[in-house]
């Protein structure tokens, strides 16, 4: 969430930015700015009312210590009145902080200086591109029927236990799973991030933190009996451990990793794009997140996204790197690189991962702080990424290390699965 103050002294380049992603109320800012002339004004009448309350309190005393009730009483007809008036000032008050809050939880962060204008992903920049596209064998099979000649998924069991969407894992699927969840976790932790291992539902002020509400409601799964939601990305819990909490100087970087389950409704997705593990609504994800001192945070984006390429150079994929233009970024970013995956047998790019720099924007709505060695409180910066979400992943690693009567795996994987391939 944006900060007032910052609106209020920066009205027309906040509406620039928002320009930039295509954010198409930018007369919300307008709104926010004369909501808080309001709520200052109404803040003015209040405080001044209440001053004179409390010294016609001290009067009152004054007064009936000296024998003058009757003064006294005069005066205690004042404060009756006074607070009769105080009485629906407050009401206002408190009606307009609603709006004011109610209309910055719908601004969306601001693009950084670095972000190209676009509004589809056809306008994203591709920074760079690592790894070479596999020459696949005659014969070749898209990952969902892989699955099926390898016994690795059954995606119509799942459909028959829950619905579309949810597959089923099996025999040596089930291993390659764990194998690439704890792989995940292992080169996260040797790189210094501490493994967490959160809640996955999590109640609605957390899901307000990050930005996944009032913004992706109709995107997440609901359990209204408890007022709960099911988590879209280990992002939401792990970043919200900080949530209210002032934070020495000398613990920042904090460096967080976990793997969760998540859950996204997908709401209108349809076609050949959603296809096997195209588009899941339940898929496992390893999610890295650092708060970090401001200074610091675009150094650290690049360091984060130099981590997760390193990851996906250690899996033997081609990909490619893509800094996303303003329009197709999400809510709550002020700048995301993408990554995807090439798969061969599809012979297109998926997504696999998306890093982050929230700036502020998640901070201020949780307030997580610091205080610096001046003493002075700080918001943090938030940043996070997937390292990574496994379905497109384990998709292309099917498809493009398929060879005649087996799929190889990475060198890096052989430990953890306990074989070099999938016979």
């Amino acid at each position: 969430m944006l900060q007032v103050a910052f609106i209020r002294q920066n009205v027309e380049f906040v509406k620039e930015r928002l320009s930039i992603r295509n954010f198409p109320d930018t007369g919300l800012v307008d709104t926010i700015v004369a909501l808080d002339d309001q709520r200052r004004k109404l803040q003015l009448e209040s405080d001044t009312t209440q001053s004179r309350i409390n010294a016609h309190s001290k009067e009152i005393g004054a007064l009936m210590a000296k024998g003058q009730k009757q003064e006294a009483e005069q005066k205690k007809g004042e404060v009756a009145t006074l607070k009769a008036a105080l009485a629906p000032i407050a009401d206002q008050l408190a009606a307009v902080e609603e709006q004011l809050n109610a209309s910055l939880l719908r601004l969306p962060n601001l693009p950084a200086a670095a972000v190209p204008p676009g509004k589809t992903p056809e306008d994203n920049v591709t920074i760079r591109e690592g790894g070479a596209k596999p020459t696949l064998p005659a014969g070749a099979l898209p990952h969902w029927d892989l699955a099926k000649k390898y016994d690795l998924i059954d995606f119509e069991l799942g459909n028959k236990i829950t619905g579309s969407g949810f597959p089923v894992y099996i025999n040596k699927g089930a291993k390659l799973q764990r194998a690439l969840i704890q792989y995940f976790l292992d080169y996260n932790t040797a790189a210094g991030y501490t493994e967490y291992q959160p809640p996955i539902m999590v109640n609605e002020a957390s899901a307000r933190g990050t930005g996944q509400l009032p913004d992706k409601e109709g995107q997440m799964y609901y359990v209204g009996e408890d007022n709960l939601y099911l988590i879209p990305t280990a992002e939401v819990p792990v970043t919200n451990i900080f949530r209210d909490e002032i934070l020495k100087e000398t613990q920042l970087p904090l460096r967080m990793t976990a793997y969760t389950p998540c859950f996204r409704r997908e709401a209108g997705s349809y076609g050949k794009d959603v296809r096997g593990l195209n588009r899941l609504h339940q898929f496992d994800k390893v999610e890295i997140v650092q708060l970090v001192d401001p200074a610091k945070s675009y150094d650290v984006l690049e360091e984060m996204v130099l981590h997760v390429e390193k990851l996906l150079q250690s899996l033997d994929l081609p990909y490619r790197i893509l800094r996303l233009c303003g329009g197709d970024m999400g809510f709550t970013s002020a700048m995301t690189y993408d990554f995807e995956v090439f798969s061969a047998a599809q012979e297109k790019w998926l997504e696999v991962s998306s890093v982050s720099n929230f700036e502020a924007f998640q901070t201020n709505r949780m307030k997580i702080r610091y205080k610096d060695g001046a003493g002075k409180t700080n918001l943090v910066h938030s940043l996070n990424g997937s390292s990574l979400a496994l379905p497109r992943i384990v998709a292309c690693m099917l498809e493009n290390h398929q060879k005649d009567g087996f799929i190889a795996l990475p060198p890096a994987l052989h430990s953890y699965f306990g074989a070099d391939a999938i016979r």
